[in-house]
């Protein structure tokens, strides 16, 4: 008996899996070939370009037929690269034929869509009609090509949903629409998919025209990918189908999805810009043109014996209609291949509605469904016949297009308006533009010009001053020498006191000529400011005057007053020389009167030198100083107590110190002892630098690698506190640290329920957010240390419940980035999915969140021998996952 059946047809269980696990699985996807495909398609058509093209896919033998005709040879030899297919009759006979195009059983979906129908859309978005059809026995595959939703692998998704992606990515929003219907023709009766109450739907032809409407469907417009994808899902729910001997869910309707389209296309429009003479754009401009095409993907019920498909009572009336629906259709196919002046169009609602497909104006590409199997060897033949047939057909390509006047007198009245308004707002924006900046520039000028003057006047006299001041200072500390000397009475000894006193004289002679030239210098910039004043004067005067010459001599002024301040800066270093020099020169005289009133100039030498000695020998221990002696001469107690400092700079290289050390085991245990771990998360606490978060977080991770100090982490508080810093940090090294001590934390298995508990897991899942690879490989290497800890536990019947890993909903996050492209996430995510599959509690969900297909794939292409192993070995020992495995026949 019929039904409608709620399951959906992508997740059909029969031998259309085998697809999923023969050719998509873990083959390489194909080479976009969507130029090549399109130049080879029209190679095929250059003589005859409304031929209806056919290709064939072959089915992947499913269990059934594996065990059946294991002794007997396929029916069906394929030679993709000739485009040819080899029937074999008998043991010594077969029959060879050709077609646009042979798919393989390894064919992936996205082949079959760019070879199939993607003419057929590039030829609807041009504003024809296109037609895809799927025909061929109950089984072997038609509805898996065509409507495959692909919810749980994109690669799977099919025809009907591979074209809506394409003609959404063309078509733009704001002026082009996409309208779909989905129905079914079931016992020659039209039925409304996406609405089960409007079950009889007329058709309609036009009779001057000859296009078919169906004026009772329901007519959805489209706006993405998701609204769409749920209009399928809605129809697939509602068709009829039921289980037979060769299809556990054979669809007993055809299912007809129509998509119309109108597009916008404005030929030979020129490119505008904000300088381009607007009024030549619109002289230009061609009318819009609206081209209108309509795209119909049917999926064809399965053509079936009915000794084979077991059929009785209601299911027999359904295969009857389809066989008669099916034999209408082959009827009007093979009248139209022998050019028949009479073609049955009207002996049944398929043909009706596929009247622009076949000698009509529509482009057509039909795929053929057949199967490998001896036993089937009579429909396979049938099919491949119908096939041929078809590809006799030749329909007139016509596109449909108009010219939208009306759309571009409005387009071209908005323009105008837009631009009068424009236009307006320019001008008066340019006025006021023209008066502000010749208002700003005359009150700058003025500005300036005050400014300038009363600055240089002070600057003059405060050199002149300051100047005279040095030159009083340095004769009156010269004069109080010479008396100095003179009244000691060391006329005996002049010529050795006076030997350190010529270089001294030197150097002052030398800094007074220096003032002397910087006087001159001065000078000569203040006679080049006035120059400047007077010209400024006369530009400002003139009406000649413009912007760029007042900008000319703005710059020019700010030279002059950074040449003002340059020199004032000499002078003012040249001073502080001097009277360094000066009391350099007290200093020393008096030292060396001292030391010659104890009896000779020697001892002086005597005294220096160990002096120099000692310096020197402090620079050389200065530059030999190494962290470790640092740390050794400072104290670690010191060091400790610099983190409180309220000096930044103090406080940031104080942590990093700790942190360095802390990296090395043999400092770790000091630092404890010593209260660096309590004082790291004080930081950690209190403040809101990130620099001393950051490395702050870095010692407590350095420290959490010794499990003595795992617990006194979480016994300070220190899971909360790195949870608090996970949640409020961005920076990613910070994260990066966080992550990295949470990791360590998770590999103990005393910790595991206070991890949970204080946060630390949600925190470790809530950096996923940063996306920085480092931070997801510790948060990989947390998850895994915390799967293996769970893992031992329940092994030692210590862990009895479900893994917290899974109450705080780590699970999603884990199947995600099973296949990461970074190595070390993967490689720590397939631990923690072998660990967490270990304790039988987890495997119901882990099977409903995905994580069955990922030990599959890691049990056969993880790089690792390890973790392919227990892969294999979990799988193969939690009775569940066997179950699902025969359930889905998957051989492991």
């Amino acid at each position: 008996m019929a039904s409608r059946n709620g399951v959906l047809r992508g997740s059909r269980p029969s031998s259309l899996s085998n697809f999923k696990s023969s050719s998509s699985s873990k083959s390489k996807p194909p080479v976009r070939r969507s130029s090549s495909i399109a130049g080879g398609a029209a190679r095929d058509a250059s003589d005859v370009p409304g031929r209806v093209r056919v290709a064939v896919r072959l089915r992947p033998k499913n269990a059934e037929e594996r065990v059946a005709d294991a002794d007997y040879a396929d029916c069906v030899e394929l030679q993709p690269e000739l485009k040819r297919l080899k029937l074999r009759k008998n043991n010594w006979d077969t029959d060879t034929y050709e077609f646009d195009e042979v798919l393989t059983e390894s064919a992936s979906q996205k082949r079959v869509y760019e070879v199939v129908a993607k003419p057929v859309v590039e030829s609807v978005l041009d504003g024809y009609n296109g037609t895809v059809l799927a025909y061929g026995q109950t089984g072997t595959g038609k509805t898996y090509t065509l409507g495959q939703l692909g919810e749980e692998d994109v690669s799977d998704r099919g025809i009907m949903v591979r074209s809506m992606e394409d003609i959404l990515a063309e078509i733009s929003p704001e002026t082009d629409s996409v309208c779909v219907s989905y129905l079914q023709l079931y016992m020659e009766t039209i039925q409304d998919l996406l609405n089960p109450a409007n079950d009889n739907i007329p058709i309609v032809e036009d009779p001057r025209t000859g296009e078919v409407s169906l004026p009772g469907a329901t007519v959805v417009e489209i706006r993405n990918q998701h609204s769409f994808m749920e209009l399928l899902q809605l129809g697939e729910a509602n068709r009829f189908a039921a289980n037979t001997k060769l299809n556990t869910e054979s669809s007993r309707s055809h299912a007809i999805l129509m998509v119309q389209m109108k597009r916008s296309v404005r030929v030979g429009e020129p490119s505008s810009s904000e300088d381009e003479d607007h009024s030549q754009s619109v002289k230009n401009c061609n009318p819009p043109v609206v081209r209108k095409g309509k795209l119909v993907v049917v999926d064809l019920a399965g053509s079936e014996r009915i000794h084979k498909s077991g059929s009785e009572g209601h299911t027999l009336e359904e295969a009857k209609a389809i066989n008669l629906s099916l034999t209408a259709l082959g009827k009007c196919i093979n009248a139209l291949a022998e050019n028949s002046p009479h073609v049955p169009i009207r002996d049944s609602k398929l043909t009706r509605l596929l009247r622009d497909s076949f000698g009509g104006t529509a482009r057509t590409s039909l795929i053929i469904t057949i199967g490998p199997s001896p036993r089937h060897r009579g429909e396979t033949t049938s099919t491949i016949l119908f096939g041929q047939r078809a590809m006799k057909v030749e329909n007139m390509l016509k596109i449909k297009e108009e010219f939208d006047y009306k759309s571009l007198s409005r387009r071209l009245e908005v323009q105008l308006d837009k631009l009068i308004a424009e236009g307006e707002r320019r001008q008066k924006v340019f006025d006021d533009e023209v008066k502000r900046i010749s208002l700003e520039a005359q009150n700058h000028v003025s500005e300036m010009e005050r400014k300038f003057a009363i600055e240089l006047e002070k600057e003059r006299s405060k050199c002149q001053m300051d100047y005279l001041e040095s030159i009083k200072k340095l004769e009156e500390k010269w004069i109080m020498n010479q008396q100095k000397q003179h009244k000691n009475g060391f006329d005996s000894g002049f010529h050795d006191r006076e030997e350190p006193d010529v270089p001294l004289s030197d150097e002052l002679s030398k800094v007074k000529e220096q003032l002397q030239n910087e006087i001159l210098l001065r000078k000569v910039a203040e006679e080049k400011a006035n120059n400047l004043n007077s010209q400024l004067g006369q530009l400002t005067s003139s009406e000649g005057g413009g912007n760029t010459e007042i900008l000319r001599l703005h710059k020019v002024l700010e030279d002059e007053v950074y040449e003002k301040n340059k020199l004032q800066d000499e002078v003012t270093s040249l001073q502080s020389q001097l009277l360094q020099l000066i009391f350099e020169a007290d200093q020393m005289r008096r030292y060396i009167d001292r030391l010659e009133s104890e009896n000779g100039i020697s001892r002086v030498r005597s005294l220096m030198s160990p002096s120099r000695h000692s310096q020197q020998k402090d620079r050389e221990n200065g530059y030999r100083s190494s962290f470790n002696s640092l740390f050794e001469q400072v104290g670690l107690h010191r060091i400790l107590s610099m983190l409180e400092s309220q000096d930044a700079s103090v406080r940031i290289h104080a942590v990093k110190i700790v942190a360095n050390l802390a990296a090395e085991e043999a400092n770790q245990e000091r630092i404890v002892a010593a209260g660096g771990l309590t004082s790291l998360l004080m930081l950690l606490r209190s403040y809101e630098d990130e620099t001393v978060r950051r490395v702050a977080a870095g010692a407590i991770a350095n420290l959490a690698m010794n499990e003595a100090n795992q617990e006194l982490i979480v016994v300070e508080g220190g899971i909360g506190l790195l949870s608090v810093t996970a949640d409020d940090a961005e920076d990613p090294q910070t994260l990066r640290m966080v992550a990295g001590a949470i990791a360590n934390l998770c590999g103990n298995d005393k910790l595991q329920i206070r991890l949970q508990s204080e946060g630390g897991i949600r925190a470790l899942l809530g950096m996923v957010r940063c996306r920085h690879p480092d931070v997801l490989s510790q948060i990989a290497r947390g998850i895994a240390n915390f799967a293996k800890c769970e893992s031992r536990a329940a092994t030692q019947g210590t862990k009895t419940g479900k893994s917290l890993l899974i109450e705080d909903g780590a699970l999603p996050w884990i199947v995600q980035n099973a296949n990461n492209e970074a190595s070390p996430i993967r490689r720590h995510i397939e631990l923690a999915l072998c660990h967490l599959a270990q304790h039988e509690v987890n495997v119901r969900e882990m099977i409903a969140g995905g994580a069955l297909w990922e030990l599959v794939r890691i049990s056969r292409d993880c790089s690792r021998e390890d973790i392919r192993s227990l892969a294999r070995r979990t799988l193969t020992s939690s009775p569940t996952f066997l179950a699902e495995l025969r359930r889905l026949r998957i051989e492991v």
